[in-house]
């Protein structure tokens, strides 16, 4: 049938989208290079983001930062020692390839960037925090109750900071590209997990 949309995977045209995203930035991004990526023509395209380039970014921030949150949240429900898992969480932000120098990471931008021009994202964002806060606080009162740490500090607020030390890490790397500054500067800040 002519003019008939084509039938894609929204998730996976979604998610290909996000590479452009975040290669690009969401100012820079073409429709042009975002349709070849999503391998779409503009009609299917308009069809399932009614919003536009809008809509298909809310949707990237969306589901990257719901695959991102699930894998944390069962890392660290599948380790056996949890507090390390979160520890070697943060360790790992002083060099991950998933979240380069370059593109810096792609939820960090997206907080930093666009989140005081558009509601719709900051909402996003926020939800994001609140929920990495929520894991972190149920994993430090966990391991207080059990012993694995020693720590007398808040639960709550100790999520919060290892919130803010995720927030803040990722606005640095984008200033200071040694591995060895950044994983010194995460340890220093890990201490209260002692």
């Amino acid at each position: 049938m002519a003019g008939r949309p084509k039938i894609f995977d929204e998730q996976e045209a979604v998610a290909k989208a996000t590479e452009v995203f975040r290669d690009k930035g969401y100012d820079t991004a073409s429709a042009d290079e975002l349709l070849c990526a999503m391998g779409i023509g503009k009609g299917s395209f308009y069809l399932a983001f009614k919003g536009g380039k809008r809509e298909l970014y809310i949707r990237s921030i969306t589901q990257f930062s719901e695959y991102f949150y699930q894998k944390l949240s069962v890392g660290i429900a599948e380790s056996e020692d949890k507090v390390q898992f979160i520890r070697q969480f943060f360790l790992n932000l002083a060099d991950a390839s998933d979240c380069d120098k370059e593109r810096g990471c792609y939820l960090g931008n997206a907080l930093v960037q666009l989140s005081e021009k558009d509601h719709e994202i900051k909402k996003i964002t926020v939800q994001l925090l609140k929920k990495l806060q929520t894991l972190f606080a149920e994993t430090i009162k966990n391991a207080q109750a059990n012993g694995q740490i020693t720590s007398t500090e808040d639960p709550e607020m100790t999520g919060w900071y290892l919130s803010n030390l995720w927030n803040g890490i990722h606005v640095t790397r984008r200033m200071e590209g040694s591995p060895e500054i950044l994983k010194s500067i995460i340890e220093m800040n890990l201490k209260i997990l002692s």
